[in-house]
């Protein structure tokens, strides 16, 4: 899988992506970590929109989410894993208010617009150009 070369060293340079290996010729060698890393990146910049300073933020959630879910697979014992629970909790509840402070701006961004285009829909009515925007549509 390529990845943009000009986003790699600015991801790496904000401490936002390690720097993989390279071979022998200088090409990157991605691994599977790698590429999961830069998938959850692109989504969490192109879905919701995350700055740098916050993609830093959630892979710090993210990460300390699965240093969590490799310790509980560990364990046998019903009590430890109800403890490690318990320390899960509070970190996917800090993921989901991440996400959910930007749904809520992206959700009055909409009804923001969705007023304008109505009133300049009603607009485009008033001024008798609907046939036209039927056209135009």
């Amino acid at each position: 899988m390529r990845f943009n070369e000009t986003n790699d060293p600015l991801l790496r340079r904000n401490r936002i992506a390690p720097a993989p290996e390279r071979s022998e010729g200088g090409i990157r060698l991605y691994t599977r970590e790698h590429i999961d890393r830069l998938k959850r990146l692109i989504d969490a910049r192109d879905v919701l929109g995350f700055s740098l300073q916050e993609l830093q933020h959630y892979l710090g959630i993210i990460e300390e989410l699965e240093d969590h879910r490799k310790g509980y697979r560990e364990l046998a014992d019903d009590g430890r894993k109800l403890r490690k629970l318990l320390e899960i909790e509070p970190v996917v509840r800090r993921q989901l208010d991440v996400i959910g402070e930007k749904l809520d701006k992206m959700l009055r961004m909409r009804q923001e617009i969705e007023e304008f285009h109505g009133r300049v829909r009603a607009g485009i009515e008033r001024l008798g150009g609907a046939e036209a925007q039927e056209k135009k549509d």
